[in-house]
């Protein structure tokens, strides 16, 4: 594949890199999801959180923003890192550190404490970010989107399933026994990783303050990773907003239902992981341009089956899989996109792309929780659906990215 970079010897060693079996596949996917379930252990638990320091719905929604806000900083200053130093030490140094965020959460007496360290657990939980790259660096050309889709496939049941598990754990054991189960498991990865991921030598010789400059070339230089960045950025901000009210909705009329059952809808939202690597699979022989297409389309249609048979339980796990299908394939298709366009670069890419997508995941939870507080589900609809609308926009006609 065609690199827009000069530096094109760099990939010799790249492709000297440890071999990518199944097994270790499999592991990184695993990884993956056990990592970013930090990020979204929270969402079921917010009711029960605005209980314990009597908060409204809106101000407890900000254990989940913050979350996402520190991800995004870790996406952008740690991330980077992953194209200059050894991977493997990287992501076992944030895992202990992650490991230490969420036990201090599980403590927190106040709750200015918490959202700090909600802060930190994003900041900490930003290994999937060196996961996936490290995948795509790792993977042969010809397969590259399938193995990108079966890791991302990890990710994605990880961000859902958590939902399922720490509402059905926040029930019956209260919310800080999720976060301390969570601390334990971030330090028995360690411990697994350290014996299995094989180390991983990037080719980046320069200080930190280049590599961080480069963000800004390469941004400005690919047309092609601006409008995937705007489009996942957009999508994303409409699946935060309806992951973050839905513990609302379902615990008032008509359905009057406890974080647990909040939970499992992420369990029926994990169908929406069975996309990823379909779409890897028609990255690699359609391009992907395809998946993003029909992925907007169906985000779009989740809204609307939302908005008007939301409040039927058949049309919310109708409208919860259709949109979990859509935002997955799109965002599984924008990345194997800008994987192929600096290979030297990926971890760079990712973080430029993933990024703007948090940016979208922190604005989509704030709008939601907006949006519930002064207008109930019509208002969390209407918001989900402009955001969609804004992502059909920039893909449609924003720059000149080469087909695929």
């Amino acid at each position: 594949m065609r690199s827009s970079s000069a530096s094109s010897p760099t990939l010799a060693p790249a492709h000297a890199a440890p071999q990518l079996t199944p097994a270790l596949v499999w592991l990184m996917a695993i990884a993956c999801g056990l990592v970013v379930a930090n990020i979204y252990y929270n969402q079921p638990l917010l009711a029960d959180i605005g209980r314990t320091f009597h908060l409204s719905d809106s101000r407890a929604s900000l254990v989940a923003t913050l979350t996402q806000v520190g991800y995004t900083l870790g996406l952008f200053f740690v991330v980077p890192l992953g194209d200059k130093l050894e991977r493997k030490r990287l992501i076992l140094l944030l895992l202990v550190l992650a490991a230490g965020a969420m036990a201090a959460a599980a403590l927190a007496p106040s709750f200015a404490l918490l959202i700090g360290a909600s802060l930190l657990i994003g900041i900490f939980s930003a290994v999937p970010q060196l996961l996936v790259p490290m995948a795509a660096h790792l993977a042969s050309d010809d397969e590259r989107g399938r193995v990108v889709g079966k890791i991302m496939s990890g990710l994605l049941i990880g961000i859902l399933l958590s939902r399922t598990l720490s509402g059905y754990i926040g029930a019956h054991g209260g919310w800080r026994l999720v976060f301390g189960i969570g601390s334990g498991a971030m330090l028995v990865l360690a411990l697994i990783l350290a014996l299995k991921l094989p180390k991983d030598q990037p080719d980046f010789e320069g200080t930190y303050a280049s590599l961080m400059k480069s963000l800004s070339t390469l941004t400005r230089t690919l047309p092609a990773l601006r409008k995937s960045a705007l489009t996942g950025a957009f999508l994303f901000a409409s699946f935060s907003v309806f992951w973050t009210t839905l513990v609302f909705f379902l615990e008032g009329s008509p359905y009057f239902y406890k974080s647990d059952v909040a939970g499992f809808f992420g369990l029926i939202g994990a169908l929406g992981a069975l996309a990823a690597p379909l779409a890897g699979k028609s990255a690699d022989t359609r391009g992907p341009a395809y998946a993003i297409n029909i992925g907007i389309l169906m985000s779009l249609a989740a809204y609307l089956v939302l908005a008007f048979g939301g409040y039927h339980l058949v049309g919310l796990v109708v409208g919860v899989i259709v949109l979990d299908i859509g935002v997955q394939a799109t965002h599984i298709s924008n990345q194997s996109r800008i994987f192929s366009l600096v290979p030297e670069a990926r971890s760079r890419l990712n973080t430029i792309y993933m990024t703007a997508y948090f940016i979208g995941g922190s604005l989509g939870s704030l709008a939601g929780g907006t949006a519930w507080a002064h207008y109930q589900w019509p208002g969390v609809c209407a918001v989900g659906l402009s955001f969609v609308a804004a992502a059909y926009l920039v893909n449609r006609f924003y720059g000149n990215a080469p087909r695929g």
